[in-house]
């Protein structure tokens, strides 16, 4: 599991200072808060998108030209993974 950079002992001894710090009866609670916060940050986050997208479409502005952006980004992206695999493949330290 690599979530962020962190792999999994890592994730257990932060977990350990958690429970070490909070207490074993707190960390429902705390999980409770992120994940409010979470869902909070995500609704906000979809809001802003919609209202951009409203204030495009109001504007006559096409927003189709990101998601031909996105598509030619990820074409790119896949080119240079196809040639730098082999080259990581090949290498070794």
């Amino acid at each position: 599991m690599n979530l962020l950079f962190v792999s999994g002992p890592e994730i257990i001894i932060v977990l350990l200072i958690v429970v070490m710090l909070f207490g074993a009866d707190k960390i429902p609670e705390i999980a409770r808060g992120l994940g409010k916060g979470m869902r909070q940050l995500k609704d906000a986050t979809n809001e802003v998108k919609r209202e951009i997208n409203q204030t495009a479409k109001k504007n006559n502005i096409d927003t189709d030209i990101i998601k031909d952006v996105k598509k030619e980004i990820n074409k790119v992206k896949d080119h240079i993974e196809e040639y730098s695999g082999s080259i990581k493949r090949d290498t070794k330290f």
